[in-house]
């Protein structure tokens, strides 16, 4: 059976997400509780903040994703922005739920799905146009989140990437890894 573009679209979606949630995760790890309440100055967002306002997004937006509104009547956004004064295990069952909530939505949709006319606060978009706003929005919180980590982790910050000075052996390591195939 041959794979459709369709197919392939949403495929690529979820491996790119996916990549993301596990740079978040691989962060939180490296936190104590405390870390994720820390914001560097008042205009600044917390960690706890971001997971708020992601798993707000996200539960609003991928909810009944094909038939209602994905700005939903009971969302609060404001609120999301203000810190919910939640432990680690308690921010990160929220950060699964938001996960979840847009993988399952984005796992059960289909080829035929993907041109139809959604919503989000009355603005009609197609279905590719939908995901691809939160394919954008989803990895700039995500990069906030390293980067809070970063700056508390400091020299204790263990690296999610390629190291600082390492592209040349990574790359050596990448072509030898295909080669082999």
């Amino acid at each position: 059976m041959s794979t459709t573009l369709g197919q392939t679209y949403l495929e690529s979606v979820i491996k790119r997400l996916m990549t993301y949630k596990t740079l978040g995760d691989a962060t939180f790890t490296q936190l104590t509780d405390k870390d994720f309440h820390y914001h560097p100055n008042d205009a600044s967002n917390s960690i706890a903040v971001i997971i708020n306002h992601m798993a707000g997004n996200m539960l609003s937006r991928w909810t009944n994703f094909l038939t209602q509104d994905g700005e939903k009547p009971g969302r609060n956004r404001d609120q999301e922005f203000t810190d919910p004064g939640l432990g680690k295990e308690d921010l990160l069952a929220l950060w699964e739920k938001g996960w979840s909530c847009l993988m399952d939505t984005l796992r059960s949709l289909k080829e035929e799905d993907l041109m139809k006319t959604i919503t989000i606060r009355h603005e009609p978009l197609i279905v590719v146009d939908a995901i691809n706003r939160q394919l954008a929005h989803y990895p700039h919180h995500v990069g906030q989140i390293v980067y809070i980590g970063k700056m508390i982790r400091g020299e204790a910050w263990q690296s999610l990437s390629i190291s600082k000075g390492a592209s040349r052996a990574f790359n050596q390591f990448m072509q030898d890894k295909h080669a082999r195939r």
